[in-house]
C-alpha cells in the first residue's frame, strides 16, 4: 500500500510552460538590474561568489561582478543546475511572486487529489531539480493559495540527481519508509527508471504536450491513480 507520494513539479502538477516560458524569462530580464540594485546585499554576494568560483574552476579565469549578468544569462539559457544560479533566481522570483507578476496554476485535478490523499493519511513530498527555496515559493503562491503545508518534504538535487537511483534511496531513508511504500509521479521516463530501480512504485503522468511512456502505467491526471497493492 502507498503511504507516501513523491512528485515532480513540471508537467506533473503544473504546466512545463510555467517554468520555461514565465519563470526563466522573468529571471533573465531582471538579472542585471537585480545584481546592480542588490550589490551590497550579503546574501547576493554570497551566491555571486559561488558563481564566480564555479566559472573560475571551469575557465581558469575569475569574472568580475559586472560580468556576471551576461554569463549567468547564458547559464539560464542552458538550464544549468548550479547552486549559486538557483539561489539568485529564487531571490528574483521571490520579488516576482510578491508583486504578483505571475501566478502558478495547478492542474485542476491536483488540489482535490492532494486533499483526498491527506485525508487517507498518505504523506506528500516534492522532488524537483529546482531548489527547495524555489519549490516553496511556487507552492506558496498558486492560483488556489498557499499549499506548502500539504507537503512534508521539498527535496532538490542536494540529495542527488533525479535520474540516479541512489537519490531515491536517500529520499527513502530521509522519509523513513521502505521504497515499496513510496509512489513517485513524474512526466520523465528517466526519472521513473531511477525511482523504479530504487524500489519505488511509479506512475507516468502524461499531461498535454508530454510524451507517452511505453514502459510504465500512464495516467492523464491524478484522478484514478492506484494506491493499493
Amino acid at each position: 500500500m502507498v503511504r507516501y507520494i513523491l512528485m515532480d513539479i513540471e508537467g506533473t502538477v503544473i504546466s512545463v510552460a510555467f517554468v520555461r516560458e514565465i519563470l526563466f524569462p522573468f529571471a533573465k530580464r531582471r538579472l542585471a538590474s537585480f545584481l546592480h540594485d542588490r550589490r551590497q546585499d550579503p546574501d547576493v554576494l554570497q551566491w555571486t561568489t559561488v558563481c564566480q568560483d564555479a566559472i573560475e574552476i571551469e575557465t581558469g579565469t575569475r569574472p568580475g561582478y559586472e560580468e556576471l549578468p551576461v554569463m549567468l544569462t547564458g547559464w539560464i539559457d542552458q538550464d544549468r543546475k548550479q547552486a549559486g544560479l538557483k539561489a539568485l533566481q529564487g531571490m528574483i522570483w521571490d520579488e516576482g511572486y510578491r508583486q504578483r507578476a505571475f501566478v502558478p496554476e495547478l492542474f485542476s485535478d491536483v488540489l482535490p487529489a492532494f486533499t483526498q490523499w491527506r485525508v487517507r493519511g498518505i504523506r506528500l513530498g516534492i522532488y524537483s531539480s529546482g531548489s527547495e527555496q524555489a519549490q516553496r515559493l511556487l507552492f506558496a503562491h498558486t492560483n488556489v493559495g498557499d499549499v506548502t503545508l500539504l507537503f512534508e518534504h521539498f527535496f532538490d538535487t542536494s540529495v542527488g540527481e533525479k535520474k540516479t537511483a541512489s537519490s531515491y534511496r536517500t529520499i527513502s531513508a530521509q522519509i523513513g519508509l521502505p521504497p515499496h511504500h513510496i509512489l513517485f509521479l513524474s512526466d520523465a521516463e528517466g526519472e521513473l527508471d531511477a525511482a523504479a530501480l530504487a524500489g519505488f512504485s511509479t506512475a507516468h503522468i502524461v499531461r498535454p504536450g508530454t510524451d507517452a511512456s511505453t514502459r510504465y502505467p500512464t495516467h492523464p491526471d491524478f484522478t484514478h491513480l492506484r494506491l493499493e497493492g
